[in-house]
Formats: C-alpha cells, structure tokens, sequence
C-alpha cells in the first residue's frame, strides 16, 4: 500500500523562476540551515524540483554535494577540470550514458555553490552483482558496516516488493522483485557512504541531490545515518506532485506533475 507523507509544509510552485524565499518556506529554510546534512528529494523528470533544489543549495552554502546521478570516478574527473558550459560538463560526467533525464535540467543544481562534488552513482557492473549476488556482495568490505549483510524484516521486505511491482506497472516476474529492492537498498547504502566521507573530509554542511525514494526517513539514506552517525543532524526535503508523495520527510514542498506519458504503455509495448 502506498503510503503518503504527512506535508508538514506544502507550497505550491508556480511556473517562472524565483528566489528561496518564494520557493522554499521561512521554517523550512531554518531547519536546512541548522542541518549536517541536506537530503533534498526530487521526481527526476521535474524540473520545478530541481529549480528548487537549487535554491536550497544556495541558502545553506554546503562544503559538500553528494549526487545520486555521478559516479566517483565522475566526480574525480570533475574536480581536476575547470568547467565553463553545460556541454562541456555533461562530457566530464558522460552524462548522455547514464540514462538521466537531460542536463539541462540538472545544470542550475551544479551552477549553485562551487562546494566540491561527491558521487554516489552505482554503476551499472555493480548493479548487475547486485542483481546477480546480492547488495552485500556488490558493496564488498563495507557491507557489514552498512547492514546489508542482514535481511529486512519479512513484513519491510514485501512492502517494499510491492512497491517495486506497483512502480514497475505489475509488470515484472515476481522472483526478481528481492533482487530490484537489493539494487535500492545498496543504492542507498553507496549514497550513505559517499555522504559521511564527504563529512569527513569537509566539515559539513553536506547537501544531496537524490530522488525521493532514496531521500525518504523511514527506509532510504537517512535510516543508514542515523544507526551510523546517530549525532548527526539530518534534514530531509520531499517534493511532491500535486500534493503525493511516497513516504515521510521533515517537511515537503509542493510542485505541479509535469505532463509525462504513461510509463507503462513501455511494458504493455513489450508484450
């Protein structure tokens, strides 16, 4: 069952570009600005979201930026270039392979703050051992350290299943379902990690650029925070469309969805 957030805040973004203070509320921007660490949530094909993620970035000034959509070796090659254009950058992150939705999307979320980029990306041989052996054999040494090497509670595991199935049309076999949330969970674990170091390495504050799904309190990056790092001050946004959103966040600002096609047509297409 689909389980919506509680809006603690809810704004309703208007078209048109704006300022923080239009986009994101007073208490909201307080809360960011006494956090370690900011997880801020998106839908990927939404534009208005990743307007305000921007301008979360530039209210909190963070030391460091983690990306869900980079790799590390990405963002290494990233940190020894100087980059002018969003066509050089996407060349640095080739990002036209990675199946993100396009950069020009995501280009006003790297032009706000100069803070030093992490990534987080899974590549893809990692998913496929992930797919093939388990999380825990895909994160390799820091497995244990990240709790992978621990099966979910069983109720967990089949919501979390049926979330899959629900988000994938009830379309896919049932027997790969355990093997698409262990692809989640070491996504999340890959973000958790990439946002300690980050920590670590520059004193926070941290931002994190993310999908709601892995940005979410009660199963994404911040359950791995909290058992590793429990002092820790973690805030984290939701963005909605038209007012859903799956799971629960300290606070969540609101968008209008975007016209998209329907996703499933691809898996009625197949058949």
């Amino acid at each position: 069952m689909k389980q919506i957030a509680i809006l603690l805040c809810a704004l309703v973004v208007m078209a048109g570009p704006g300022r923080a203070d239009d986009l994101i509320p007073d208490d909201v921007a307080a809360a960011m600005a006494a956090a370690d660490i900011v997880i801020l949530g998106e839908t990927h094909d939404n534009p208005r979201h990743h307007v305000i993620q921007a301008e979360a970035l530039k209210a909190i000034a963070p030391s460091a930026v983690v990306w869900e959509m980079v790799t590390e070796e990405g963002a290494q090659r990233l940190a020894d270039k100087a980059v002018s254009d969003p066509e050089e950058l996407s060349r640095i992150l080739r990002w036209l392979e990675s199946g993100w939705p396009p950069l020009s999307m995501y280009y006003p979320v790297f032009q706000a703050t100069d803070a030093p980029i992490y990534g987080a990306m899974v590549p893809r041989a990692a998913a496929r051992a992930a797919m093939e052996r388990g999380a825990a054999t895909a994160l390799g040494a820091d497995a244990a350290r990240f709790g992978l090497t621990v099966p979910l509670p069983a109720e967990e595991q089949a919501e979390r299943e049926a979330d899959q199935l629900a988000a994938h049309c009830n379309a896919i076999p049932a027997e790969v379902l355990p093997q698409m949330v262990a692809i989640q969970r070491l996504r999340d674990a890959v973000l958790a990690r990439a946002i300690l170091r980050a920590m670590d390495e520059t004193g926070g504050p941290v931002g994190v650029i993310t999908g709601n799904g892995h940005a979410r309190r009660d199963r994404g990056i911040p359950t791995f925070l909290s058992r590793l790092r429990p002092g820790l001050k973690v805030f984290v946004l939701g963005q909605s469309e038209d007012g859903v959103v799956d799971g629960e966040f300290d606070a969540v600002i609101d968008s209008p969805a975007i016209d998209r096609e329907d996703p499933c047509l691809a898996f009625e297409t197949r058949n």
